[in-house]
């Protein structure tokens, strides 16, 4: 049986066509969600795509977290279900305190656009398997409101219990703290990240490498020996 992953469409959504052919590289069946509706269809997995939800009005994220679809993924995430945000979906998580801290602008006050190296710092996630700890990978970034921020506390608590997932190397484009580009709850079934790994899926495209696909093969390894 096909793995099925919803990939929900908020209003100011970019990235979503980009993710369901991501998913469908990887050999999953990606299945549109839209963010009115609270029938996840009975999908294995969710992403929560990039793009600027609402046109960032509010805060990045903010107005998503009150979608309708929203207490479906909330209820279920918690319940186990992997849930994968990506730039404006990490921020949706913050919001909807999935994961924690939050998001701010950039430190240099400028949208950010560049082929981006990250450390895999945890690879035991529903989304990182097919990684290796300490490997290096380039990613596709851009963001406005990409500097992850939190309080000592919870810096110290991600850190001590291996929840940083991804770390950004040579060179921190937003100003995030302790270089974070991205983390995972304590589950490990819900991961946020700022850059863009459907971007970095074909040769021809983005990085030119597929460094990205892994994302969507760990998933589906993890549903197929769920």
């Amino acid at each position: 049986m096909t793995a099925r992953i919803g990939v929900v469409t908020f209003p100011g959504s970019l990235d979503d066509r980009d993710t369901q052919r991501a998913i469908r590289l990887a050999g999953a069946e990606p299945v549109a969600l839209w963010h009115k509706d609270k029938d996840l269809k009975q999908v294995d997995a969710v992403v929560l795509p990039g793009g600027f939800s609402y046109g960032d009005y509010l805060r990045a994220g903010a107005i998503s977290r009150f979608s309708p679809v929203m207490e479906t993924v909330i209820e279920q995430a918690k319940a186990g279900l992997p849930v994968l945000g990506i730039c404006n979906g990490f921020q949706v998580l913050t919001e909807a305190h999935l994961l924690p801290g939050g998001m701010l602008g950039n430190d240099h006050l400028h949208f950010i656009c560049r082929d981006q190296k990250l450390r895999v710092e945890n690879a035991d996630t529903a989304w990182t398997s097919d990684y290796e700890a300490g490997q290096e990978i380039h990613i596709p970034l851009k963001n406005m409101d990409g500097r992850y921020v939190a309080d000592r506390y919870t810096l110290d608590k991600l850190e001590a219990e291996g929840r940083v997932a991804f770390r950004y190397v040579d060179f921190n484009p937003n100003g995030s703290l302790n270089d974070i580009a991205g983390i995972t709850n304590e589950a490990g079934n819900v991961v946020g990240l700022m850059p863009h790994p459907e971007h970095a899926v074909e040769p021809l495209i983005g990085t030119g490498r597929t460094d990205g696909l892994p994302f969507f093969t760990s998933i589906l390894k993890k549903l197929v020996t769920a």
